[in-house]
């Protein structure tokens, strides 16, 4: 089983469907919280997949639970939960970076 890849796809429709709900269906710093992980989650989730195909297992690991670190913690936030959860958000921030960098190395050095 290819889990890093079901993942990616299920954050990505995860992402699509916090996004919808940012425009259509919150207002506020909600909507832009749900945007805003809408964006960085669904991003994330098609370079999981590219990283995953070209063989780069850890950096799509990075991606995928970064992307759900940082989008996570923000959708929480625009459902209520404490805004505490805030000082989550840039742990998944710092692997989605991570992610990057370990793709650049790997690439780098294939």
């Amino acid at each position: 089983m290819n889990l890093v890849a079901i993942l990616a796809a299920l954050s990505g429709a995860m992402a699509v469907a916090a996004g919808a709900f940012g425009a259509h269906g919150a207002s506020g710093q909600a909507a832009e919280w749900l945007k805003t992980g809408g964006q960085y989650q669904l991003i994330h989730a098609v370079i999981a997949l590219l990283a995953w195909k070209l063989d780069a297992r850890g950096p799509a690991w990075c991606f995928v639970a970064g992307g759900a670190i940082f989008a996570g913690t923000l959708y929480l936030m625009a459902l209520g939960l404490p805004r505490w959860l805030g000082a989550i958000t840039p742990i998944g921030g710092a692997a989605m970076i991570g992610g990057w960098l370990w793709l650049a190395w790997r690439l780098r050095h294939s």
